[in-house]
């Protein structure tokens, strides 16, 4: 049998109940303004009490924001804001009953009352702002430095004798700008900023490497990688080593230090391993290139090969494979015949090279040299077994 309530007991339960009700529906209104004191769209307010109740919002386009269903009672409010402002702000407020409850935070006034408060650190900050505009400028002018040079070395190739003088000395200047430029804003840049000073070492490298300091470009390229690893970046000290490679006399030496160079090959190939077949080709062409323009063709096969296992439609890493191999032909006396002992892959590679790119820059030569090697196939009489006859006879 169900119990009835007198009207009068109804009455005093909705009014002790009253309270409870009118507390939760406490309604908290703000805006959010940024350090210019324009609405800040998109910032997380978090609203939470000291019992672990958690409300989250964000502000609107025009920085405001609401949130209801609040106890009365003092609430963390924290502000976050993502990528590029990266910030986040908490401060204590206290909410009260009913929707009178404007709790807006003007950063403006909050970085004011801040830097009053702490004047040394607002000097602190003004002053590694100068510093980062300042090692800016340095890094921006270095390598304008540096792309400026790319123009002055093509006019280089097709100058005139009496031309390459002057382009040379304007890429000798410009090589000491860039070096100059970077140098001070690899000293200017925070210890802390170390992927910003793990670029401009690059650079550096890059400008010394140019500038023909290859000890020092090998120096600067190790202190980014030790800093902040890139493929790029080892592919640049590849090609460092080598050119310390060829500077070096004692044989195992230059064997040595071509070794390491390919070592940093494969560390750029581990790193990019999007792009590792094309990071490899280019890391041990380089190589080869360096070793071949200095007169080290031998040396330079076992780097041409790799490259050419890499990139097999490289036209131009065929053609100076066949180059090095050339260097490597030996000789036989057989009677009144010299003849030639061509290494393995020899006319192959001039072959690939034609095939590679058949109407390229590179075909052409490679189609020449492909019949001086067939001339040569046959051997070449000489009269060496006729001087020994005639000086038996005598």
């Amino acid at each position: 049998m169900k119990r009835l309530i007198p009207a009068w007991g109804a009455l005093l339960l909705a009014l002790l109940l009253a309270p409870s009700v009118i507390a939760q529906n406490a309604r908290v209104n703000g805006q959010v303004t940024d350090r210019d004191g324009k609405p800040w769209a998109g910032v997380t307010v978090t609203i939470k009490s000291d019992t672990g109740q958690v409300f989250t919002v964000k502000t609107d386009k025009g920085g405001k924001y609401s949130q209801i269903g609040l106890r009365a009672g003092v609430y963390t409010f924290t502000l976050t804001a993502a990528e590029p402002d990266n910030f986040t702000y908490s401060e204590k407020r206290s909410v009260s009953s009913g929707d009178d409850n404007d709790i807006s935070f003007n950063f403006k006034a909050i970085a004011a009352q801040q830097g009053a408060a702490r004047p040394e650190d607002v000097k602190k900050k003004e002053d590694e702002a100068a510093q980062f505009k300042n090692t800016k400028a340095h890094v921006d002018a270095g390598i304008a430095a540096l792309q400026g040079t790319d123009d002055l070395r093509k006019k280089l190739r097709t100058a005139t004798a009496d031309q390459k003088k002057d382009i040379q000395d304007q890429l000798t200047a410009a090589y000491q700008t860039a070096v100059t430029e970077l140098q001070a804003a690899e000293q200017g840049i925070s210890a802390k900023d170390t992927k910003n000073h793990a670029v401009i070492l690059a650079n550096l490298g890059q400008a010394y490497g140019f500038a023909g300091r290859h000890e020092d470009a090998a120096s600067a390229y190790q202190k980014s990688i030790d800093l902040n690893p890139q493929a790029g970046v080892y592919v640049g000290l590849s090609t460092e080593v080598a050119n310390l490679a060829v500077a070096q006399t004692d044989p195992a030496a230059v064997s040595a230090k071509v070794t390491e160079a390919g070592g940093n090959c494969e560390k750029a190939a581990a790193l990019d391993t999007t792009t590792a077949t094309a990071t490899t080709a280019r890391c041990w062409k380089n190589i080869g290139i360096v070793l071949s323009n200095t007169g080290h063709l031998a040396e330079a096969v076992m780097p041409l090969q790799k490259a050419t296992e890499a990139d097999p439609k490289d036209a131009q890493t065929w053609f100076l494979l066949g180059g090095a191999l050339a260097a490597t032909i030996g000789t036989k006396q057989e009677g009144n015949k010299m003849t030639y002992i061509f290494p393995p892959g020899l006319t192959d590679a001039y072959q690939h090279c034609i095939d590679a790119d058949p109407n390229g820059p590179y075909a052409g030569q490679a189609k020449t040299a492909l019949d001086g090697l067939v001339a040569l196939s046959g051997g070449v009489e000489t009269s060496v077994g006729e001087r020994a006859k005639a000086k038996k006879k005598k």
